[in-house]
């Protein structure tokens, strides 16, 4: 009775003529994570510091094409002051080339390059995700694997004119 008390309050405010409408919906919906892969081409890198060095700065080279990656040229160093101490440092980090034979058909890479930064997901295991609703409006989720989701929903609505 105290369910129907609310309804009972409710149709008692409304006028005698009024329509009461009532919208029922239930919904299931199932997923399963796909896998991924992100893959970031780095790029190349130098840099070279000291003191007392003379130099003819080398750098990097310029790709030959945008599937290469730069190069390093080597420059010449030579000691400023003989006999004084002195410091050097040279860094170089060769960046990714894009592999011979990687190609991207309907925006899919048929083999994922081996970039110098790449993150990968295993996709879901729907093992035993299920839903079902039944013609009472009752729904059942079960779980499933790793990777999945099952989500349930149930609305209704009333409306009185």
């Amino acid at each position: 009775m105290k369910k129907l008390l609310p309804l009972a309050m409710l149709l008692m405010a409304a006028p005698a003529n009024a329509d009461l409408i009532t919208k029922h919906s239930t919904s299931v919906q199932l997923t399963v994570d796909a896998a991924a892969s992100q893959a970031t081409r780095l790029g190349s890198s130098y840099s070279v510091s000291g003191s007392n060095v003379s130099a003819t700065l080398g750098g990097l080279t310029a790709p030959a094409s945008a599937t290469d990656a730069a190069t390093m040229n080597s420059g010449t160093y030579t000691q400023t002051t003989a006999g004084s101490a002195f410091s050097f440092t040279e860094t170089f980090n060769q960046g990714d080339a894009i592999p011979t034979g990687t190609t991207v058909s309907s925006g899919v890479v048929g083999t994922l390059p081996a970039f110098g930064s790449v993150t990968t997901t295993a996709g879901g295991v729907a093992g035993s995700l299920a839903g079902t609703i039944d013609s009472a409006g009752t729904m059942s989720l079960t779980a499933g694997g790793a990777g999945t989701s099952a989500t349930g929903q149930f609305v209704a609505e009333i409306t009185i004119r």
